[in-house]
Parts: structure tokens; C-alpha cells; sequence
């Protein structure tokens, strides 16, 4: 098949590909195909069954994050035109997902999203994800060196790789920009973080985290692997991986951790070595004619073209201004230039702010932005004499709100609003938690410094085991035997490159809609108690989990329903009793 070379494209455009989709849709509407092996044939191309009837997710990947003007824009129009609620949601692994689609919907927007360099090739399925990125990498102050062009390598090397197509489960990766992990690769299958060892490039790789069912902190795999050897050891790994078919007996339990949990890192390793003495692995593995080099610097704005003199702002926003550009605006490496981190509200961005961001990152960041790990959109290469501008811009379309990456900037999964696995309505409680910590006096940085996720079953893709106060949906009865959609509660997890961990699970389920009090007074407990500078993982390991359980205890029992407590039976955003309807996922086909 031709590949098509557009500028910003990190995974080559097969455009027969998408003809194919077409074709293959329209057989499937036909009944030509079984409904099991098509779906198989459609994850891999990005499609994702919702629990609706005929109603697809299709999820973009954005390799490392790295997004230009352009793709935003691209991204805005699918929104707008072939989106039911006219919005996109960011992920917890930096891809972009649209709701609501048909199959042939999906088609158009492949082959809009083709025009900029974006593809859904392998965005779902048994095959290696999209590969994940630090949104600080190549203007961080503290980088050995910029891992982008390496990430990007990773990726166009295992897309369309016929080892990766129908693999066990699926493999998700990571490239960090320096030890501070910000890619999160503590809790990927593959993680990769840089190093430099006598003048040589490299990176410390690590391989078996994960969330979930038996959620995992990744071990090391080796201290120190070449550029040149990365892509080597980490085919042999997924080599050793495929192979396993015990794995494939149990898709729940299929994840490269379980295998490593098993026999242990060290056997592992052992086998690995002993894979790349064969054959296939005696060849150059230099990943230099796969590398993406983006020069960003030469597309940066100049600064003389923003010397404004007052960045103070207009007296009337003055302390507003302040206040965000002190939560949202670092310093990058290069001098003048600036990064900013736009806060977006449960990762949902709508058709019309697509636009407008598109123009924002074209004026203000040399065209460049970056998705993160929290949901929300960095901006790079902003001259520091512009960024009251920007703030104003950004104001203007609803997304000037100070408190990224603090208390108030929550996570979530899509829940039972879309997720055949969803058990609760997480994106609900996002939005009233949400509400509810923006009122929170957060004079305390300790308490504004908190990360708080959930998500809607126990899958973790709100990342809610690495939150400090995580929520995973669940369900529990009333005195009557209704079901009540219910949260159990996770306490003193981190994501801290430093100190990764898993949180602490809470013995207590929690009503939905008694959730936000109950974190209210676990906030409030930690305010009055910590002690000076403790932060809430330490705050947890000295108290323990039983004063945590009694504050959610006192939230726990419910009436009888009826017109009282009839709100309690109902998820949150929802009008009717709550039931736990949970279809067959599509994660594990």
C-alpha cells in the first residue's frame, strides 16, 4: 500500500486503508461478516463498540501527545459535524475520543483526520497503543535529552507491525523526559526514561505496570539500554510476550504484568537475552530513519513580535490573571519562550473551543501544543510578553480557569455514559466534585496540591489508583434490595516519578451521591491534622486507613426508597433508578 506523507504525521497515512474500512462497513451491514470477527477487525482500526446500540467510539491516537494547529482544527471539524454532542473528550493516555459515532461516520472523520497526519490505526485492540509522552519533552530544563523523536520511532516502528496485531492483550507505552516521570511510566507495560551513559543515549526501561485488576508499579527491566537498542529489547520482550499462550486462555488476565508478576523480572530479562541471539534480532536496530525530528524552535513566534511591556493585565483582572498565570504558566529551557497549561474541565473539549485553540497554538505557540496524562492541553513556545494575551483568549472560550494539575483539575473515564463496562455515571460525579472543590478554600498548598480521580469501574482509566483520593465505581443494595450506584474510595496514591504507588483500598462503599460529602471530610480531616509539610501520602501511611473509614461510614446507610431517598437510588446526571447494566467490554477481543 502507498503511504501518504503529510507534514505532522508521526504514523503514516495508508489512504487505501480507509477505502478498505468503507468497503468492509458496508459487508458488515450486509451481513457478510460474523458480528465477533468483525469487531476484532474494527478495534484495530479504532472503532470501539459503546454500550448504545449502533453507536461507536472512535479513538484518535496522538502519538507523545504532540498536536499542531492544524490537527486541532481537524479534530473541531469532526466534532462539529460528525459528533451527536458536538464535543471530544482527551484520555488519561493522550488520545482524543469521539462518542456517538456510526460506523460509516467514523469513515468520514478517518479520512478527515488523514488531511493532518492523525490516524486511529491500532488505537484499539491487541496491538501496542498509542505511545504516551511527556508534554514538557524538548523544553525541559532537566531532560538528558528531547525523547520525542524517539517516542515517535517507537511508534512508527510497531504500528502495522505483524507481531502487534493480534497479541494476548494490549501493550501501552510510555517516554518520560527526565526522572520526574511526568509521562507516567510507573504504570504502563513499557516505560522509557532517559539516561546518558559515558556520552551515549539511552534509557532506563522498565516493563509490567498497570492498573486495574491487580494494579502493578513497573520493575526495571535494565538500567540502561541504547537508542540503538531500545526497539531490539522491546520486540524480543513483546516476542516473549506473544508466545505465552497460557495468557490467552484468560483475556481478563492477559497483561504483560501478569507474566512478569509470575515468573519475576529477573527470569524475564533471562528470557529476553536469550531472545535477541536469534535471527531476526541480528540486524541493525538504529532507529534513526524512523526518527521524528520537529524542529519546533524554528517555528517559534519571535519574541521582539510580543515585547509587550505591562503583562500585569488590565487592573479589573488583574489578581484573576495572577492567579492562573501562577498555577498554569513554567518556564521552558529556551529563554523568553514560556509553556501553558490550558485546564480542560474532565478532558471535554467542544467543537468551537477546538477552533479557537487551533488558532491560540498557531498565533501564540509556533503551532505546537501537547496533550497530557491529565486531561488537559499544553501550549509551547509561548513569549512571555504574550501570555496575558493568551490568558484572555483562553478566558474568552471558557478555558481560562486557573488550578491545572491542583485539586479542583479532576479526572474521569467516559463511565456508563458511553463504556459497555461502565457501573456508575464517573463523568457525573467529575462535574459535581468538580463544582464542589472549586468552592474549597485551598489556602492550604498541601490541599491544593491534591490529584483526585475516578472512574467507573474497577478498569482504572481514570487512573484512579495513582490518585491521592481516587473513586472506583461499584454498586451496592438499600434495606429494600434496590441497587444503589456506589464508589469505593482510594487513598495515598501517587504518580510522583520519585515515590510511585498504588493507593490504599477502603473497605467501605460509599452512595454516589453522598461521594462529594464524604471527600469533603476526608479534606477536611487531612487540613486540621497533617502535620507541617506532610503531604497526604505520608498524612495516610501515619494515621492509617481506619479514621478514613469511619468518615465514610457515617455516609454509608440509606433509607428504604421512596420520595425521600428516591435521589440516592439515582446516578448522578441520571433520571431514573439506578441499575447495574454492564455489557460485554471489547477491551480484551
Amino acid at each position: 500500500m502507498t503511504t501518504k506523507a503529510v507534514k505532522g504525521a508521526v504514523i503514516p497515512i495508508i489512504p487505501q486503508e480507509i477505502d478498505e474500512y468503507e468497503q468492509e462497513v458496508a459487508k458488515y451491514r450486509g451481513e457478510e461478516w460474523e458480528p465477533d470477527q468483525f469487531m476484532a477487525w474494527r478495534l484495530i482500526r479504532g472503532v470501539y463498540g459503546q454500550r448504545q446500540p449502533d453507536s461507536q467510539m472512535l479513538r484518535v491516537k496522538i502519538p507523545y501527545g504532540g498536536l499542531t494547529a492544524d490537527q486541532l482544527e481537524s479534530l473541531g471539524v469532526i466534532a462539529k459535524e460528525l459528533v451527536p454532542l458536538k464535543k471530544g473528550h482527551f484520555t488519561t493516555r493522550e488520545n482524543m475520543q469521539f462518542h456517538h459515532m456510526t460506523l460509516e461516520a467514523a469513515a468520514k472523520a478517518m479520512r478527515e483526520l488523514a488531511t493532518t497526519g492523525l490516524s486511529t490505526r491500532e488505537a484499539c485492540g491487541n496491538t501496542v497503543r498509542n505511545v504516551a509522552g511527556c508534554p514538557m519533552a524538548g523544553v525541559c530544563a532537566e531532560e538528558p535529552f528531547d525523547v520525542t523523536p524517539y517516542a515517535a520511532a517507537y511508534a512508527r516502528y510497531f504500528v502495522r507491525h505483524p507481531l502487534t496485531q493480534k497479541m494476548p492483550r494490549k501493550i501501552k507505552t510510555a517516554f518520560s523526559g527526565c526522572d520526574r516521570d511526568c509521562a507516567i511510566t510507573s504504570i504502563h507495560d513499557v516505560g522509557f526514561i532517559p539516561k546518558i551513559k559515558d556520552g551515549e543515549r539511552g534509557f532506563k526501561m522498565v516493563m509490567g505496570g498497570g492498573l486495574s485488576i491487580m494494579p502493578r508499579i513497573a520493575p526495571t527491566l535494565y538500567e540502561f539500554v541504547s537508542v540503538n537498542e531500545y526497539l531490539k529489547v522491546t520486540e524480543a520482550a513483546l516476542r516473549i510476550f506473544d508466545r505465552s499462550e497460557e495468557l490467552r486462555k484468560n483475556r481478563m488476565k492477559a497483561r504483560i504484568k501478569f507474566l512478569i508478576n509470575r515468573i519475576g523480572i529477573d527470569e524475564f530479562r533471562e528470557l529476553v537475552e536469550r531472545e535477541m541471539e536469534q535471527e531476526w534480532a541480528q540486524k541493525s536496530f538504529d532507529p534513526t530513519p524512523l526518527l521524528y525530528v520537529d524542529e519546533e524552535d524554528q517555528d517559534a513566534p519571535k519574541l521582539e513580535a510580543f515585547s509587550r511591556a505591562d503583562t500585569e493585565g488590565d487592573s479589573e483582572d488583574t489578581s484573576e490573571f495572577h492567579i492562573w498565570s501562577k498555577s498554569n504558566v513554567f518556564s521552558q529551557r529556551q529563554t523568553g519562550y514560556k509553556t501553558v497549561l490550558i485546564k480542560i474541565p474532565l478532558g471535554d473539549v467542544h467543537d468551537w473551543q477546538f477552533q479557537v485553540l487551533g488558532r491560540i497554538t498557531r498565533e501564540y505557540a509556533g503551532s505546537r501544543a501537547r496533550v497530557t496524562q491529565q486531561q488537559n492541553l499544553m501550549l509551547r513556545w509561548v513569549p512571555e510578553g504574550a501570555i496575558y494575551d493568551v490568558w484572555k483568549e483562553l478566558k474568552h472560550i471558557g478555558l481560562g480557569e486557573s488550578g491545572a494539575n491542583e485539586i479542583s483539575d479532576v479526572t474521569s473515564c467516559p463511565g456508563t455514559d458511553s463504556c459497555k463496562l461502565g457501573i456508575t455515571a464517573s463523568m457525573g460525579l467529575g462535574w459535581e466534585l468538580r463544582r464542589s472543590l472549586l468552592k474549597l478554600d485551598t489556602s492550604d498548598p498541601l490541599v491544593r496540591g491534591l490529584h483526585i480521580k475516578m472512574s467507573g469501574c474497577p478498569n482504572s482509566c481514570g487512573q484512579h489508583h495513582i490518585a491521592d483520593i481516587g473513586f472506583h465505581g461499584g454498586s451496592m443494595k438499600g434495606p429494600g434490595g434496590n441497587q444503589i450506584p456506589a464508589y469505593e474510595m482510594f487513598l495515598g496514591g501517587s504518580y510522583d516519578g520519585s515515590d510511585p504507588r498504588i493507593g490504599q483500598r477502603m473497605p467501605v462503599k460509599i452512595p454516589a451521591k453522598r461521594a462529594s460529602e464524604a471527600l469533603r471530610e476526608v479534606l477536611d480531616f487531612y487540613s486540621k491534622e497533617h502535620l507541617e509539610g506532610e503531604e497526604f501520602t505520608k498524612f495516610v501511611d501515619r494515621v492509617g486507613l481506619k479514621p478514613f473509614e469511619a468518615i465514610a461510614a457515617t455516609h454509608r446507610e440509606v433509607g428504604t426508597l421512596g420520595p425521600d431517598t428516591i435521589d440516592v437510588y439515582m446516578d448522578w446526571e441520571k433520571t431514573t433508578l439506578y441499575k447495574v447494566e454492564r455489557g460485554e467490554g471489547e477491551c480484551a477481543a
